[in-house]
Parts: structure tokens; sequence; C-alpha cells
């Protein structure tokens, strides 16, 4: 069992019935000051469904702002991850991609566990450290960074970063020429949602002279870095990328480099995805790969995000109005009109809130009901659908905030609720106060039992 204390003037660990080499990794975790911080938000120890019964009861018809869209988030979802990935991934040092959700909880229980951090800013590193998380457990994993950025890194003692051009080494030899620096290799990304060779990543051909431009200007390339893509959907992806890594840490050597460092990216899968592409595939060929061409001596960290987070999100929306399509009886009657939406159901979030996702991170989001004429429908299958299809359509006044196009809906009245599941990655992040809409809140619960939080 851990127990995470955390308040408002210190952020303490308790580690206790672990193992032995455990106390003493828990031991050294954060202890920060935290006086200047906020009060911490309450976490409950509710399941999701009665996390959601409750704050519905608690609406106040007389409050204009209590019916806002809201999520609940479940941080022992999040531990269980951990957990998962110690499993079976043991070698391999978590990094958590905060850009995927930097949610303070969130980044306050991963430390607590141990995790590192990818940061890609110096607000993200500030972050980090605010929490009082040592330097050495950030990587500055931005290969084209901001001048100011690099210094900031230097005086606050974060020394491994990435880098995949010329310009880049240059840069740090001017301001911050004690970096560990990390040669960040382009991969085969074709098969993942967000191609990100398309901005980052030293094609092969180029490696030989990025290292002897860094041997003559007496800097310390330490390792490889790469990154499948975020949202791959190929475990085979991985073991590739590893092998080119390999041909990297050997050519280093004629280069005068002896690497001792392997990061081998994100674009893990989240744990609701249940065909396709498993965490458990990945980890299949990944560990044994790396393990088969890299010794002991080799350090292997990771920078998984969405594989925390993802599932431990659900968002509850409000819908807010509904429009009717007419169509004349011809068309109800025919197969093709049949199966178009009948009603449009405008909701309280959108695509310049939560539901950003969809655009830049080419999710799916499926309604799902909540609440429906007074009836509490959380995780339960709606048989009856006597209108069949509906789209869904977030509150601004901008045509592109379609959540839905096409979904599977009984008939909803305004007052009713909606949610979503697995919406924990690159949804709160990036969402805005376009239209004057507020950000959905955050209520926070733990199901499960061997962490226990204290506020």
């Amino acid at each position: 069992m851990i127990d995470i204390s955390l308040q408002q003037d210190q952020f303490e660990v308790v580690p206790t019935l672990v193992q032995p080499t455990l106390v003493e990794v828990l031991k050294s975790r954060v202890k920060a000051d935290m006086a200047r911080e906020a009060q911490l938000p309450q976490v409950h120890t509710l399941p999701i469904e009665q996390m959601l019964q409750a704050r519905l009861a608690s609406f106040n018809p007389e409050d204009a702002e209590s019916d806002n869209a809201f999520y609940v988030a479940d941080l022992g979802e999040v531990y269980r991850q951990h957990l998962r990935w110690k499993s079976l991934l043991p070698r391999f040092e978590p990094f958590f991609a905060m850009k995927c959700n930097p949610d303070p909880m969130v980044m306050r229980l991963l430390a607590s566990l141990g995790a590192g951090f990818d940061c890609a800013s110096k607000n993200e590193i500030q972050a980090v450290l605010d929490m009082g998380v040592d330097p050495s457990r950030i990587i500055y994993a931005n290969p084209c960074k901001q001048n100011s950025f690099v210094k900031y890194a230097y005086q606050n003692k974060v020394r491994m970063m990435t880098f995949d051009n010329a310009e880049e080494l240059h840069k740090i030899k001017r301001f911050h020429p004690e970096a560990e620096l990390v040669l960040r290799i382009l991969t085969d990304d074709s098969k993942s949602l967000c191609k990100l060779g398309l901005k980052f990543g030293a094609p092969l051909d180029t490696t030989g002279n990025l290292l002897a431009t860094a041997q003559e200007l007496g800097l310390n390339v330490i390792g490889v870095s790469f990154h499948v893509g975020s949202g791959c959907f190929d475990a085979n992806a991985f073991g590739e990328a590893v092998i080119r890594a390999r041909r990297v840490f050997d050519q280093a050597k004629e280069y005068g480099f002896e690497f001792n460092f392997l990061d081998v990216g994100g674009g893990f899968p989240s744990a609701h995805v249940t065909e396709g592409i498993t965490f458990e595939k990945v980890a299949a060929i990944l560990g044994p790969t790396v393990d088969s061409l890299f010794g002991p001596e080799v350090r292997v960290i990771a920078e998984p995000g969405r594989y925390y987070v993802g599932s431990a999100f659900t968002l509850a929306t409000q819908v807010i109005a509904r429009r009717t399509i007419n169509r004349d009886l011809a068309d109800v009657l025919s197969s093709e009109q049949s199966q178009s939406p009948s009603h449009m159901y405008y909701i309280n979030d959108g695509m310049y809130g939560s539901f950003n996702c969809i655009m830049f991170d080419h999710q799916v989001c499926e309604p799902k009901v909540l609440l429906r004429d007074g009836g509490f429908y959380y995780q339960d299958a709606l048989v009856e659908l006597p209108h069949g299809y509906a789209s869904v359509w977030g509150p601004t006044c901008d045509s592109i905030d379609c959540i839905s196009s096409k979904s599977r809906l009984p008939l909803m009245e305004s007052g009713d609720w909606l949610y979503f599941e697995n919406m924990g990655a690159y949804t709160i992040t990036a969402a805005s106060q376009f239209n004057g809409f507020r950000k959905s809140e955050i209520l926070y619960t733990t199901t499960e039992q061997e962490v226990s939080l204290h506020f």
C-alpha cells in the first residue's frame, strides 16, 4: 500500500508494505514547498458512477453555472496503468509526456511514483520543478528549442535534451554547453495517427554529419531517441525503430562517442483499446528487441502520455438544445433516409473545448446516455431507440464544432445528459474559451484501494 500525502504546504510520500527496493526509491521522491500554490482539490474514493450521480444530484437550478460540463478523473486508473507498465516493461523508465494532459493531480501522483517527465517548453519544465522533482528526472524532448528556454534549462540544471539538426547543436553550444544530448532519429511513422516525422527526426544518412559536428563543438551526446508517432497502431514499428537506433549507436563509436542512453519515445496505446494494437503487443515486441540489442549498461526510458491518462477521464455534458430535422413520409420510409440523423443535439462542450482531440488527435468520440427523462443510465445500454440516428454539436457559433455527425441515440430533451469515456488524452490540454464558454471542471476520485490520497 502506498500512502501519498498531499497538502498545501508539503508533498510527502509515505510508503508502506512495499518491496524494499521500492521503499528506497520512494524515500527520495518529491518533497517540495507548495505554499505558493492554491488549495488542492478534494479527491474522493467513490466509483465513477457514484461521482456522476452525486454531481448531477447536486445541481442548483438557481445557479446559472451549476449545469456546466464536467470531468470525473480516476487517479486510481492512472496508478493501475503505472503498475501495468512496471510489470510488462520493467527496464523502461517512464517519463510522462505532460503535453498529453498536464493535470496537476495526475502530475503529482506520477511524481510520487517515481516517474520522470518529458517536457517541451520552459513552462512545462517549470511546472515539474515547482513540484520538487529533481532536474535529472526531466528530458527536454523538443529538438528545436527557443534560445531563452535553453538558457532556462541550463540555469535549472536540466541537462538531458534532444536535437536533430546541426543548427540546434550550435545553439546548445552557446547556451547550454553542459547538456547531455540525445540524437532524435527519423523512424517509419506511417502507421500512426499523428505522424511526427513530418516535423522531427534526423534521417539515418545525416546522423554521421551531426555526430561529427557535435564532436567538433565538444558537446556530449549520450544516446538516441525516436518516436514512432502518436497513436501508433502497429506494434512492429517499435521494433523496427529500435533496430535503427542500434545502427546509430554503432556509428557513434566512429566519432568517439560511447552511447549509454536510449529513449524509445511515445505512441503507446491507452487501456481502453479492445482490438488491434494493445500495450501487451507493444511490450512483447519492444522489450525483447531492446534487451537483445542493448546491454544492461544502457539506460532506457520512454515517453508515455495517452497510455497513462487516456482511460482515466470521463466527460459529462448536458444537452442544451435540440433541433428536429423534418423529413417527408417518403424520405422516412426510404432505407437511405432512415439512416440519416433526424435530430441535432447541442451540448455544452465542443471542438473548441475538450473535443479538440477530434481535430488534433484524430479521435472518434462516442456519446452515451447518462441522464434521460430523470433516469440514470451510466454503463447501461438503452434498447429503446425511437429516433435512431442524431448528430451532436458543440455550443459555439462555428459550424466546424461538430462532435459526431451520426450517432445512435434515443430521443433526448434539453436538460438531459450525455457522457464520453476515454477523454483523458489531448483534450483538456488544448481546450480554449472560444465564444466565452468555460473549460470543463475536473472532479477527482480514486477507485484504487492501494493508493490513499489525503488532502
